[in-house]
Parts: C-alpha cells; structure tokens; sequence
C-alpha cells in the first residue's frame, strides 16, 4: 500500500483491499461507518479513524481526511466523496447494487454533486446530532 509523507499505515491497512478513513469525531460519520462495520465485507477492509491524534499524519493531510470521506485501494490509488463510497459500496454486501450503480457512466459526477451538498449543511447536521444525544444522556 502506498503512503503518503508523514502517513504511516497500520498493519491491517496494509493487508485490506480498501482503507476507509473517516472522522470518528463526526457523529453522522460514526454513525454510518457503524453500518458498513457492522457488515461483513467482501474483501479486507482497513477502518481508520482519521480525527485519533495518535495518528501519524500530516496536518494537511489530517485536515484533507477529515474534511471529506476517503477510501485507498490496495494499489495506493486515492478515492474521494463519491467515488470513494462507490468504491467501499461495491465491497459491502447488500450495498454491491448501489456501487454497480455508482459505477455506471454519468452517476458518480451526480453523485459528487449531492455529496457536496452534503458537506455544506454537514456542520448543522452535526450541532443538531450532538444536541439529540446530549438529550438522551442520563441526568446524574
């Protein structure tokens, strides 16, 4: 697998077919990456929780990471936003069906389009799933 500067991989993302790097401190993102975990994918998949300080990593690409959803084949190759959730969908069982449709001519660019306007109401999203489970912790 190939790294980037300052980028060191763990070993079980060396070994995986895909590397899904995700903000663990998102709630949404933990959230869905919840799901996809919660699968048993089609080939190795490496979880890497790019928001852990202990993480060896550059601040640009740290700050890269976070701010959208990343993927890295086996080969090194680097996916981002949309193609990189066709990529991690076509490992997923019961996800395969959306990434073929993903993965067809003209869909991942309208896809990049809708997960751009995802990010731009993702910090509301964020303040308001952090509101709701404040709720529902317990009162001491």
């Amino acid at each position: 697998m190939t790294t980037r500067p300052g980028e060191q991989p763990t070993a079980a993302a060396s070994c995986a077919s895909l590397t899904v790097m995700f903000d663990g401190a998102c709630p949404l993102c933990r959230r869905e990456v919840g799901v996809y975990q919660a699968l048993s994918p089609l080939q190795p998949v490496a979880w890497l929780d790019v928001s852990q300080a202990s993480l060896d990593l550059a601040p640009a690409d740290r700050a890269r990471y976070l701010a959208r959803f990343h993927v890295r084949r086996q080969d090194g190759q680097l996916l981002s936003g949309a193609a990189a959730f066709v990529a991690l969908w076509r490992a997923m069982p019961g996800w395969r069906w959306l990434g073929r449709i993903g993965a067809l001519p003209g869909v991942t660019p309208v896809l990049e389009l809708l997960y751009r306007g995802f990010l731009r109401v993702r910090p509301r999203l964020q303040r308001l799933v952090r509101k709701l489970d404040a709720a529902q912790l317990p009162l001491r």
